[in-house]
C-alpha cells in the first residue's frame, strides 16, 4: 500500500547516476523534492515520460522543488541513460537492497522486480502533500505533475 498524503516521508539514502550518496533528509528546511519512482531506465514508457519531465523541468524550478527520480537500476544503467537521453535531474539508484526505498514507499512490484510508477511530492518539513500512482503500464501525464506542484504550493507554510 503506497503512502498516503499528510505523512511523513520515510529518510533514505542512496546513490545517484555519479554515485555521490543523496540523502533525501539533507533537504528538509531548504526544498520541497518530487520523488518519480518509475520502473527501468532505457524502457520505452520510461524514457518517455522522463523526456517530457526533462522538456518541462521549469515547473519544478519555477516552483523551487527538486526532481529526483528513482528505480531499481544500478548507478552505471542511470549515469548512461541519463547522458543519453540529455537528463539535467537527479536519478538515483534503489539498485541494493534491492528496491528498499520502493518498499517503505509502498510502491514495489514483487511480481515484477521493479517500482510501479508513481510521484510523491514531499514538502520542506518532509511531508507528502500530493502523490499519484498509475496502474502498471500506463504513464504518468504532466498534468498530474502541474496539479500536484499546485497542491503542494497552496500548503499553508
Amino acid at each position: 500500500m503506497a503512502l498516503e498524503n499528510d505523512t511523513r516521508a520515510p529518510d533514505f539514502a542512496l546513490h545517484n547516476q555519479f554515485g555521490e550518496l543523496i540523502q533525501l533528509g539533507s533537504f528538509r528546511g531548504k526544498r520541497a523534492v518530487a520523488l518519480v519512482f518509475f520502473p527501468l531506465a532505457f524502457s520505452g514508457r520510461c524514457t518517455s515520460e522522463l523526456c517530457e519531465l526533462r522538456d518541462n523541468l521549469a515547473l519544478f524550478q519555477d516552483a523551487d522543488v527538486e526532481l529526483i527520480g528513482i528505480s531499481v537500476d544500478s548507478k552505471f544503467t542511470l549515469r548512461a541513460w541519463a547522458e543519453q537521453e540529455g537528463y539535467d535531474f537527479t536519478l538515483l539508484a534503489d539498485f541494493w537492497p534491492h528496491g528498499q526505498v520502493s518498499k517503505e514507499y509502498g510502491v514495489f512490484l514483487p511480481e515484477t522486480g521493479f517500482a510501479n510508477r508513481a510521484t510523491f511530492l514531499i514538502d520542506t518539513d518532509g511531508i507528502i502533500r500530493a502523490s499519484f500512482i498509475t496502474a502498471p503500464g500506463e504513464v504518468r501525464p504532466l498534468a498530474a505533475y502541474r496539479a500536484a506542484l499546485d497542491q503542494l504550493q497552496r500548503q499553508p507554510v
